[in-house]
């Protein structure tokens, strides 16, 4: 793969990481109930009752964000570790 598409992927996580950080840190406040999370991509509103499923998405980009890194740092090899 291309390093300079998996660095524009790289770009685009991190985008997305930052609007879904945001989104969670004001809802998760008692200042509002709705909040407008605009990914760069997409507008949508969101609410309290989203709150598990935006922190879900967050880790699930911050994961895809290290799989892209990884692919970066090793060439296209994906490192992984003993947990033991």
């Amino acid at each position: 793969m291309d390093a300079a598409f998996i660095q524009d992927r790289i770009v685009t996580k991190k985008i997305q990481i930052i609007a879904y950080e945001d989104a969670v840190t004001a809802l998760a406040s008692d200042a509002i109930q709705s909040y407008t999370l605009d990914t760069g991509q997409s507008r949508q509103v969101v609410t309290k009752l989203n709150l598990t499923e935006l922190r879900n998405m967050v880790d699930s980009l911050y994961n895809d964000l290290l799989t892209l890194e990884n692919r970066i740092l090793h060439g296209g090899a994906v490192v992984v570790r003993p947990t033991w």
